[in-house]
């Protein structure tokens, strides 16, 4: 697992925490694809990059696992758009 990523199979959601919050990130594998249904920032942290930053060690995290990403969350998809160096990942 990517340092400061926590994948929580039980909730169905990567985690990372930020400032004493968690971020995190609902999703759903299928197969080798992993589609991201949710992306959320607690209030206190939004607007700090906190989001990014666990879009970011999730893709890590998808490289090193050898999956493609399915972004069903508006916010993963424009995530995504805006970082061309991992479009390759997206399923």
């Amino acid at each position: 697992m990517v340092d400061g990523l926590r994948d929580n199979t039980e909730r169905g959601r990567f985690e990372r925490d930020e400032r004493g919050y968690t971020v995190f990130a609902n999703y759903r594998r299928q197969g080798t694809t992993i589609a991201i249904t949710h992306v959320e920032a607690p209030p206190a942290v939004r607007g700090t990059g906190a989001a990014s930053r666990l879009m970011d060690a999730v893709v890590t995290q998808a490289r090193a696992e050898g999956a493609k990403l399915l972004p069903l969350c508006s916010y993963a998809a424009a995530w995504l758009r805006r970082h061309k160096e991992h479009r390759d990942l997206v399923a």
